[in-house]
């Protein structure tokens, strides 16, 4: 036994080999770590390290290249108003934005627990994620676009109005010069000479092309014919146009039509007396008037310019409107990691919080969000980084005219560098300046994340 314990003490390797084999074996393992990893650092350094480092060297020296400027390029940055401008959007962009989207796809993410089609309702919001930016900002600008008919919001907008406020027929008519009809400062169009009870008015206009006609004109000629009673004040609005030529300036003729649904006022010391509407033939009448001489006019209202919607894109909207492209995109992607992490929350805690008496809206504020205060704040975060480099929309979605008025830094930087401005060097600074507002979010992201793993 003891002869067998001898022998293999002297078989079995010294502490010192065993230790230098482990080292052996590590070395080997870093060798073949570093040997895969290579090519991903190789990588990285040129696409990201070597032009970090690259804009860095570039923003101090001047347009050229060639001459170096030390600071120059960063106090000239805070100068220049359309740097200002781009830093106060992209500080919209970021208070705005995030957490817009955050709060959607918290909601969003909630409610789609109690949907039925839960799966087709996330899989519809998603979608958008799929479109790229550029698709996305080719759809929103002809969304935004001001003409009715082709912006599909201005189109809905005009048609919300217009249901409530109505619209004018005939906003092209006017009045011939020298037919009678005194145009107003408000845009107005009254009779110059005096008119009492008793008598009939013919009131011609001209500039409504006859297929603009409202469905159901009339000819105005036997209106034109009819005499007026002794208490009332008669007329017609016809159209002072014969189709095919021909008939006579300031004459009701035979195929000359009548222009309905025109308000017309009779007005007696400035004020307004009486209001009628005309009918299918043009025709209209005042009745139970006192007896004296009055005017007829037809209010500026018959000849407002349709309503055209809202100007999306225009200066104060612009950068609004190009959010809310951006909310139409990510809302999907802030749901669905929201709603990942809403699937792991305890469901005890929220059974146990019901069966005590709270309230749906009592669970959701008390439990739910501060439950998912980890997952949100990742989601916030990085949207913030997100937010910050926003480009392809911007440029895409604003207009020539309004492209600074909507620019962020992004956008600046490649306008300074590339799109017309050809400083490199200030192009430079501001991407330093983007990389230095973009790294803070960064490493609180990478220590959060280093956190949940421990």
């Amino acid at each position: 036994m003891t002869t067998t314990l001898v022998k293999e003490k002297e078989l079995s390797p010294p502490p010192v080999a065993l230790a230098e084999r482990a080292r052996r074996t590590r070395r080997r393992g870093r060798i073949v770590a570093l040997l895969f990893v290579f090519p991903a650092l190789l990588l990285l350094g040129a696409l990201v390290v070597y032009p970090v480092l690259f804009s860095v060297g570039r923003s101090f020296f001047d347009a050229s290249g060639t001459r170096f400027v030390g600071g120059e390029n960063y106090s000239e940055m805070f100068r220049d108003p359309a740097t200002l401008k781009a830093v106060r959007n992209t500080t919209i962009w970021v208070v705005v934005a995030p957490a817009l989207l955050t709060g959607l796809g918290l909601i969003l993410a909630v409610l789609v627990e109690k949907v039925r089609w839960a799966t087709a309702f996330k899989l519809l919001l998603f979608m958008p994620m799929a479109v790229s930016f550029l698709a996305a900002g080719i759809i929103f600008r002809l969304a935004y676009d001001e003409a009715p008919d082709k912006g599909v919001l201005n189109a809905a907008v005009v048609f919300v109005h217009d249901a409530f406020t109505g619209t004018s027929s005939y906003p092209t008519a006017r009045a011939r010069d020298g037919q009678g009809l005194a145009k107003g400062a408000d845009g107005s169009y009254r009779t110059g000479t005096g008119a009492s009870p008793g008598d009939s008015v013919t009131l011609g206009l001209v500039g409504v092309a006859p297929r603009d006609l409202p469905a159901g004109a009339e000819p105005a000629y036997a209106a034109a014919g009819r005499k007026a009673a002794p208490d009332e004040l008669s007329g017609v609005v016809y159209l002072d146009f014969t189709p095919g030529g021909g008939g006579e300036q300031g004459k009701v003729d035979r195929r000359e039509s009548g222009l309905p649904e025109m308000k017309v006022e009779a007005v007696r010391d400035g004020e307004a007396v009486a209001t009628a509407t005309t009918a299918a033939d043009g025709s209209f009448r005042f009745s139970g008037l006192d007896s004296g001489s009055y005017s007829v006019r037809l209010p500026a209202s018959n000849f407002a310019p349709p309503y055209e919607g809202v100007s999306w894109l225009g200066p104060t909207l612009v950068t609004p409107a190009i959010i809310g492209a951006y909310l139409w995109i990510w809302t999907g992607f802030a749901m669905v990691l929201i709603g990942a992490g809403l699937a792991t929350l305890p469901r005890d805690a929220l059974e146990a919080a019901r069966m005590d008496g709270a309230g749906e809206w009592q669970i959701f504020r008390r439990i739910t969000v501060p439950l998912l205060a980890p997952v949100l704040t990742v989601v916030f975060v990085t949207l913030v980084i997100n937010v910050m480099k926003v480009f392809d929309l911007v440029y895409i979605i604003a207009p020539g005219p309004v492209q600074e008025d909507a620019t962020v830094l992004a956008t600046q930087m490649w306008l300074v560098s590339f799109g017309g401005g050809n400083n490199q060097g200030l192009g430079s600074a501001l991407g330093v300046l983007l990389l230095l507002l973009v790294l803070p979010a960064m490493v609180f992201n990478v220590r959060r994340f280093r956190r949940s793993q421990r």
